[in-house]
């Protein structure tokens, strides 16, 4: 059994269906890409049982043969040949041949058999969203996703659409992020997708896309469907917290700050924070200006930029790293902070509606 196909195709296919391969796994199947040989293709499919990645690659192929691959080998083996072209042997014994112009691997292939199988999804009920806009809404909020694995739910994204919003929310114990989008007919629907599943699909994102990013799901999985490739989810299990409860409607004090100097002031408070030495920012609003200080055993920082400030002066500590991650995914120039006083969790939002809304608790600073 043979085919050919373009090197560089092949490469870049390998790159994304890897991404679903397990890094050390009891079956060796689950550490290599399955590739399935059609008629003018092969189909590459990468899955850790946790999420999968399929993609096909047009190929000069007449036969029908499915066979692994170690995925690291494959991808080495492939990105060094010499020219264009890259040829593919494979015989019933599963003894493989792959050459290019002047190169030529010999190796061991593993049995089809032994990899599992992707879940069905059916995909009759697509919806359907703008790449750049789902891109957007997933980079803007995936920063406030939990990494303790005690929760599992909060290791995950909320997707929940109703009444023409589509939302995409996550959370820990400190911090929320909730992205929306005004996006017409997309049905109703609300479900948890874990966050490696969509780091990988930002990857296959395209801000200049034409063509959408379709998804559908069965309950227990959802498959994207994006620029040639199927991602393969399972989604979390389990009871998302109701988001809207946690944001409040009103506030004491509103501050307008200019983004980049808000980000500037974090990083230069940073410096004195690390793991052994953990300190709040103490965050004075007052008489139009907002003056942060912090002391570590590094040393004592003192700062203070320009701020609008309607209401009430306040003085509120922060987890500088919470604070920085959610400004610089911010992707605008100005914030508006809405506060109500030291012991209320802080909103953060553009500066005209809601498109994201930022929760952080506050700190209780030490007199």
């Amino acid at each position: 059994m043979r085919f050919e196909c373009n090197k560089n195709d092949l490469c870049s296919a390998i790159a994304h269906v890897s991404k679903g391969v397990s890094q050390k796994s009891t079956i060796a199947a689950l550490e290599g890409i399955c590739v399935q040989m059609q008629q003018g293709a092969v189909v590459l499919t990468g899955y850790d049982l946790e999420i999968g990645i399929r993609t096909r690659v047009p190929a000069e192929c007449t036969d029908e043969f499915s066979f692994v691959l170690n995925a690291r080998l494959f991808s080495e083996m492939t990105r060094r040949m010499t020219g264009e072209r890259v040829v593919f042997e494979i015989d019933e014994t599963l003894n493989a041949r792959i050459a290019s112009e002047n190169t030529e691997y010999r190796i061991s292939a593993m049995s089809a058999e032994e990899f599992p199988e992707l879940p069905v999804v059916e995909t009759t009920q697509k919806t359907a969203v703008a790449q750049p806009i789902l891109r957007s809404m997933i980079q803007q909020s995936s920063f406030a996703a939990s990494v303790k694995e005690d929760k599992p739910i909060l290791t995950g994204e909320l997707f929940e659409s109703g009444e023409d919003m589509f939302y995409v929310v996550a959370m820990d114990r400190y911090r929320l992020a909730m992205r929306q989008e005004k996006i017409a007919e997309m049905g109703t629907f609300r479900f948890v997708v874990p966050k490696k599943a969509l780091s990988e699909l930002i990857m296959l994102l395209k801000d200049d896309a034409e063509t959408p990013c379709e998804f559908a799901t069965n309950g227990k999985h959802i498959v994207f469907s994006v620029n040639g490739f199927e991602l393969f989810a399972r989604l979390l299990e389990g009871q998302f917290h109701n988001f809207r409860s946690s944001i409040p409607n009103d506030a004491k004090t509103e501050v307008i700050m200019n983004t980049r100097d808000m980000i500037g002031c974090a990083e230069r408070c940073a410096l004195l924070i690390n793991e052994k030495n953990k300190a709040p920012m103490r965050c004075v609003f007052a008489d139009g200006f907002m003056e942060i200080s912090c002391k570590t055993g590094i040393g004592v920082i003192n700062d203070r930029i320009p701020a609008d400030i309607r209401g009430e002066s306040v003085t509120i500590g922060f987890s500088n790293k919470y604070l920085l991650e959610a400004l610089r995914a911010c992707e605008c120039d100005k914030v508006k902070l809405h506060m109500s006083g030291c012991n209320k969790v802080i909103k953060i939002t553009p500066m005209d509606g809601e498109s994201f809304v930022y929760l952080i608790m506050p700190i209780q600073l030490k007199n």
